[in-house]
């Protein structure tokens, strides 16, 4: 996935945004497969396991069954069908979650040879927060930050401007 270019800035502002709210004694259940970022999360103090890459729409037993204190998803959501199913199996009372901002000058994501690679959902921010709600939760923090690139034309200019990611700290607020 990151064969073509490493997201430096989005990590370094993941990582700023997880220590500022989330101590390093807690226990993480991180959403999705072990990336570039777990090691970096592990380098920082953090205890973390990932779930082993089925398919969270389907298969929620890892959710349910970890004792994990804190859950993160980082760019997960906008790949699952039904993230609202996942975010209340969730047994953790806190949650860091980030997502890619819908872009209104692009279109959805979708690799042509990664089934696993693609966008279903790719959410405004007023969205996710909505679905968060929703499934229990309660937004204590957000950010957002832009994804700028170097290439020329019309695009890349508007990606120096227009947020790309949003991440946001949550704490449960009831039980489903």
């Amino acid at each position: 996935m990151y064969e073509k270019s490493y997201p430096n800035k989005r990590f370094k502002h993941t990582a700023k945004f997880l220590q500022k709210h989330i101590p390093t004694h807690y226990n993480i259940l991180d959403l999705g497969v072990e990336n570039p970022f777990t090691p970096i999360m592990k380098d920082l103090g953090y205890q973390v396991q990932n779930t082993l890459g089925e398919d969270l729409d389907v298969h929620t037993a890892a959710i349910e069954k970890s004792d994990a204190e804190v859950v993160t998803a980082f760019e997960i959501f906008e790949h699952l069908l039904s993230p609202f199913t996942v975010l209340q199996r969730i047994k953790a009372d806190k949650l860091v979650a980030s997502i890619p901002l819908r872009l209104w000058f692009s279109p959805a994501y979708r690799s042509k040879t990664d089934m696993w690679d693609r966008h279903y959902h790719e959410f405004e921010d007023w969205q996710f927060d909505w679905l968060l709600e929703k499934a229990g939760w309660k937004i204590i923090a957000r950010e957002k930050w832009t994804n700028p690139t170097k290439k020329i034309g019309i695009r890349p200019i508007l990606r120096w401007f227009t947020p790309r990611y949003y991440i946001v700290y949550a704490e449960r607020i009831n039980k489903q």
